[in-house]
């Protein structure tokens, strides 16, 4: 989402220069483009006016002279106040309601309101919570079937009245009947309209007075753009709305719905919507520090560890390690960790979460397209050998068949003989490295050079 913006930043520190210490001309100039960048990302001109301001005054002022390079010391700066315009960390807050907590999901029609529901359902589900649905969207016949049917999808309660009965009795009564399920937290998915109207308004304040919700969270498309602020700021004055969750952040979004709309409302980001599947990584939460670092070119490691954990059991974990330090790693491992990588998401956003890889993307060292069809191409190799040839590697090696296995293993992927040996190559290579290292030699790795890349 922040693509753009985070490549118009990193231009623009990289020209301060790498000595030396900041002078007034170099924050002014640094200034007058970090403003284009953040306003060609759809910021709001009072916001990017006010973040300017505050990050120059800094710079300008005593911490001028502290002995950093110039970049650094302006990036340092741009961090923190990045940090403190993207608010807290997005946390759910239960305290001082009564169970069943209930969540009203509130926005735009086409905002992703529905799915949203679902996705958080499941996110709650993961915490240890036991979520409820409520389909209270009577406007749109599609929205009671789509709740109804997602609820059924990832297995938690629900309640529907077609669309018929008014939407706060409704929530009402499904409010009631999550009571008697059980529920620890009910999510209400209301309706929304293609524009603001006081319908829609008068109808939200009703269902919140007869509720009485722990959180308000407005669903908004990232991609909005500066209108994002009107919405927010048109919710936020009549329902009175506790959060944001913005959908659609790994679409082409330029951020600055992000940073407009929580700071026109002052409430914070509690979860970023990805994709349409309804999965755990689907629904993520709020890191402002995270999503800072990333906008500079930082890097994200903790998220990319937490994804890697989500897929790793500690005992696979360890087993794996056993298999490499024994040599025992086989082509049928490698294929299984090829996959897990993929399951983390695309190697774009994998590659901007470790720090500096967004700046080689930038420079054309690192493109993205090329890795993909590299990876695909690896693991079309490896999926056309035979589970025997993956588990027993040394037959496309030593064996008197390897030759004529290897034919057909590239006749089967849509390869070329030597894209086959490429891989088996790699394989090798990687072999000798680990034994170099129980041998106690630590060999020197050029460059990138991961095994089939």
């Amino acid at each position: 989402m922040f693509e753009g913006l985070s490549q118009k930043l990193q231009a623009t520190f990289d020209s301060l220069g790498k000595g030396g210490k900041v002078t007034e001309q170099d924050v002014t100039n640094a200034m007058r483009d970090v403003r284009m960048a953040l306003l060609e990302a759809d910021v709001a001109l009072p916001i990017v006016k006010d973040f300017v301001n505050r990050v120059k005054e800094r710079a300008i002022g005593a911490e001028v002279h502290k002995k950093l390079r110039p970049g650094e010391q302006v990036i340092k700066i741009v961090h923190e106040e990045l940090i403190e315009t993207l608010g807290d960390p997005g946390r759910l807050h239960f305290a001082g309601s009564q169970k069943p907590h209930v969540i009203m999901m509130v926005g735009l029609q086409g905002s992703g309101k529905t799915t949203s529901t679902a996705k958080l359902a499941l996110y709650l589900r993961e915490e240890g919570h036991k979520p409820f649905l409520v389909a209270a969207d009577t406007y749109r016949p599609a929205a009671v079937h789509q709740l109804v049917t997602l609820a059924k999808q990832i297995s938690v309660g629900y309640h529907e009245e077609g669309v018929t009965a008014s939407p706060p009795d409704i929530a009402k009564r499904g409010l009631e009947a999550a009571k008697a399920a059980g529920a620890g937290v009910v999510i209400i998915d209301t309706a929304g309209r293609l524009q603001i109207d006081d319908n829609l308004m008068d109808e939200l304040v009703e269902i919140k007075k007869r509720t009485n919700p722990a959180e308000v969270l407005l669903v908004a498309d990232a991609m909005t753009g500066q209108e994002a602020v009107n919405i927010a700021r048109g919710f936020n004055d009549r329902v009175g709305i506790t959060g944001l969750i913005l959908t659609k952040v790994d679409g082409d979004a330029r951020g600055g719905a992000a940073l407009s709309m929580r700071a026109v409302t002052g409430v914070p980001i509690k979860f970023m919507g990805m994709g349409e599947k309804i999965a755990k990584d689907a629904l993520i939460t709020f890191e402002p520090d995270r999503i800072a670092s990333r906008i500079l070119g930082m890097g994200d490691l903790m998220s990319l560890i937490e994804k890697a954990e989500t897929l790793y059991e500690e005992e696979e974990a360890l087993r794996l390690q056993k298999r490499l330090m024994e040599n025992k790693f086989t082509l049928q491992d490698f294929l299984d960790q090829l996959q897990k990588i993929r399951k983390m998401g695309s190697i774009t956003q994998l590659l901007g979460m470790i720090p500096g890889m967004n700046k080689l993307q930038m420079q054309g060292m690192v493109k993205d397209e090329e890795v993909e069809v590299r990876i695909r191409k690896v693991e079309a190799i490896l999926n056309s050998m035979t589970r025997i040839e993956r588990d027993t590697p040394r037959l496309l090696f030593k064996d008197k068949t390897a030759a004529s296995r290897k034919k057909r293993i590239a006749k089967g992927s849509g390869v070329e003989l030597r894209d086959v040996n490429d891989v088996l190559k790699q394989y090798q290579q990687m072999q000798e490295m680990m034994s170099n290292l129980r041998k106690g030699k630590f060999p020197k790795i050029p460059g990138l050079n991961l095994p089939g890349l």
